[in-house]
């Protein structure tokens, strides 16, 4: 089964992280630290370009050599003063303390079999990654299938199980290092735990799709050394690889040597019958071919052309493939398409676009899952395989539910629901009885009734009304005075729905309030709301935000001494937008591994993929929409800019840290206030995903202290 993807990720919710209640406040915190000593960052006022006749200067360019000696000093020194600062607040280590107490419970994903096994995965509290068990049978015993603690001494290595051979006796998973995309497939024996021979490199963007003794892969070219984590990655192409053979063995299957900068993605259909192509451009529309793999040395057929819609092959029955697509529906329709006349006037419509955004479609046990969001909000509808019998499963609540979907043969699975006050919630679903019973509930260390969690619609700049979820204490007191974190991303048709953080409950239990917003750029309402965020609709992004920071201040939630804005990725492009264009609005300021420099951005590893969304500026009709709100050019000298923690990692290959060292360098020149401006660089560790609990429990650590320090908010210490 084929799944939409997304290719600039970021977690959600960024890992919130606050203190905790008892019985003693502590006294209203005076910010007496001593001025920061900043360090010396040189600057080259001989780096000049001319883009169609604006020249514009680069004077932080040599901070672009990440593995230049100077640059890792400049590091060194930048890290040296940050620690410096988050270490004498006086409450730091208790803060980290105490995330880690209530960080440790047992965490479950939803078990999904696979031939005669089921897998899931499970960390007992504190471990630095998520262990991958099986057990044979719904009753068997669970036992470790792949640890990878015991793959790096820090933790730092993680791995995803790709893809299972069709008499499910293998398995591809793959293993990446420091939190770099890049990732190293291997193959084991699932009944024996065995790990075979064959190790595949250099595979980024890419999964493991089995036909007969292999499967399909996507990879890059090897680069040069020293460039692995900033060259540009070109050619993306897919292979196959045969089992117990080299990688110098594989035999290239798709690539475009013509068209360099595109993404190309493999499936093969359920039914192995056809392999499925997708390429892309970037991060937006894509075309589509299929290949019948009945027909030996026959070529690709073209079934959707162009990269002005999103369509995805769901499943091939008798001649026709189900397709979810957004082609005069975007909202996202499921048709179904007669290979033999596969023009449009010739399709049949199995669920027609509704007023609710079809998110996504699975298929399972002779049924069709339909993933509906309705203003942000999982609503799981049902259907038989011609679209008939439309039933809505009943879920625990309003939140996020995944996991709706399997194999034809099953007759029951298992999903995951979450909201924002309670965790990630396992239920086994019975899928002929249409019932949920619940399969695993994580013990909580609060009462979820203790909170409110609501929905609010407020008017942006243009009128445009964008809903906001708002997190905080039953009973508190909306006197302009809570501690505020608002949390936003606005981008790449990504959706933004409700999610639990153990953190973030920790910020509510001392009065804090936590907003996030569903901004324009992003997919909860479709493509028609993707596309009013981006390209040079790209500034209603920043004005919804800066929209909800005036809503929750004008309604007392917070106030501007009181509010922090944070984003990661294209959040963090967001962050330094809204932060440059309107710095009285926040006191604190987390721009995590952003895209600062939107005049190069698409010259590093995989930012060409992002011009779909963005623009780029080697074109002058994008230049100047480009410059307008590049959140490193648009720092401005003397200006009191909020108190500032530019997170970002040494291993991030997707957003360079090249983005976070030059707007954090630039920023200090700038800023004419006393709050600080410091720049948090993660070793061995990369764009987000797979860190470690120890850093991430440290990065939370510091993250909160500099907030409550830099809103002078009251913070309650553990007692004993």
């Amino acid at each position: 089964m084929l799944v939409k993807r997304g290719f600039l990720q970021v977690s959600i919710l960024f890992g919130l992280l606050s203190l905790w209640s008892c019985n003693k406040d502590s006294p209203k915190i005076i910010n007496e630290m001593p001025k920061i000593e900043y360090p010396t960052t040189t600057k080259d006022n001989s780096v000049i370009d001319d883009y169609h006749g604006t020249k514009v200067a680069d004077p932080y360019r040599w901070l672009e050599q990440d593995t230049a000696s100077k640059v890792e000093q400049w590091v060194q020194s930048q890290n040296a003063v940050t620690y410096d600062y988050l270490a004498k607040i006086p409450y730091r280590e208790k803060i980290k303390e105490r995330y880690e107490e209530l960080f440790n419970y047992v965490k479950l994903s939803s078990p999904y079999k696979k031939g005669p096994y089921y897998f899931f995965s499970k960390n007992d509290g504190l471990q630095n990654q998520s262990v991958i068990y099986y057990q044979k049978g719904i009753d068997g015993e669970p036992e470790v299938f792949l640890d990878p603690n015991t793959m790096s001494a820090e933790g730092t290595s993680s791995v995803n199980i790709l893809g299972f051979s069709p008499d499910y006796k293998y398995l591809a998973y793959s293993k990446a290092d420091a939190g770099s995309d890049w990732s190293t497939i291997y193959v084991m024996e699932v009944a024996t735990k065995k790990q075979l021979k064959d190790e595949l490199k250099w595979v980024k963007f890419s999964g493991a799709s089995w036909l007969d003794n292999g499967f399909y892969y996507s990879k890059y070219p090897t680069p040069e050394d020293g460039t692995e984590l900033s060259a540009v990655n070109d050619f993306h192409s897919i292979y196959f690889h045969k089992l117990g053979e080299p990688q110098t063995a594989d035999k290239l299957i798709y690539s475009n040597p013509k068209e360099p900068k595109r993404y190309h993605f493999g499936g093969v259909t359920e039914d192995k019958k056809f392999h499925i192509v997708n390429a892309t451009t970037g991060t937006d529309g894509y075309e589509t071919y299929y290949k019948d793999l009945s027909k030996p040395g026959s070529d690709y057929i073209p079934l959707f052309q162009g990269f002005e819609n999103k369509n995805t092959v769901v499943d091939h029955h008798e001649g026709r493939f189900l397709v979810h697509t957004d082609i005069d529906a975007p909202k996202y329709k499921l048709v179904s398409i007669d290979l033999s006349q596969p023009q449009k006037e010739n399709w049949k419509t199995i669920i027609s676009e509704q007023e609710e955004l079809l998110d996504y479609v699975n298929l399972g046990g002779g049924k069709i899952w339909a993933n509906y969001l309705k203003d942000a909000k999982t609503v799981i509808k049902r259907f038989d395989k011609d679209g008939s019998n439309a039933l809505e499963v009943k879920l625990p609540g309003l939140g996020t539910a995944w996991g709706f979907g399997g194999d034809k043969e099953d007759d029951h699975f298992f999903y995951s629901f979450t909201s924002f006050t309670i965790p990630g919630s396992i239920f086994k679903y019975d899928i002929a009885k249409n019932e949920s019973t619940e399969f695993f509930e994580t013990e909580l260390k609060f009462n979820p009734e203790d909170y409110v969690e609501k929905q609010v619609f407020y008017t942006s700049k243009d009128g445009t009304k964008v809903p906001m979820f708002i997190v905080h204490k039953k009973g508190l007191e909306l006197n302009g005075d809570n501690p505020a974190y608002l949390y936003g991303y606005g981008g790449f048709n990504v959706n933004l729905t409700p999610s639990f953080s153990t953190s973030r409950m920790l910020l509510l239990e001392n009065g804090g309030v936590f907003a996030m917003p569903n901004l324009r750029g992003g997919g909860e309402y479709g493509e028609e709301w993707h596309k009013a965020g981006m390209l040079h609709n790209k500034q209603n992004v920043f004005d919804d935000f800066i929209s909800a920071a005036e809503y929750l201040i004008s309604n007392k939630y917070t106030s501007s001494d009181k509010l922090a804005l944070a984003g990661g990725s294209n959040g963090g492009l967001l962050v330094g937008a809204v932060m440059t264009q309107r710095p009285d609005l926040f006191s604190v300021a987390f721009p995590a591994v952003g895209v600062m420099d939107m005049l190069r951005y698409h010259k590093f590893t995989v930012g060409w993929g992002w011009v779909p969304e963005y623009g780029s500026s080697d074109e002058k009709e994008h230049f100047a929409n480009l410059m307008s709100y590049s959140p490193l050019h648009n720092l401005r000298d003397g200006v009191e800019y909020p108190a500032t923690m530019i997170n970002t990692a040494d291993h991030d290959d997707r957003v360079v840290p090249a983005h976070s060292f030059k707007f954090g360098a630039r920023l200090q020149e700038a800023h004419s206030g006393e709050a600080p401006v410091l720049l948090r660089i993660d070793v061995d560790a990369g764009h987000g995903a797979g860190k470690p609990t120890s850093k991430i429990i440290e990065e939370q650590a510091d993250r909160w202290s500099f907030f409550f320090y830099n809103t002078n908010s009251p913070v309650k210490y553990l007692e004993g």
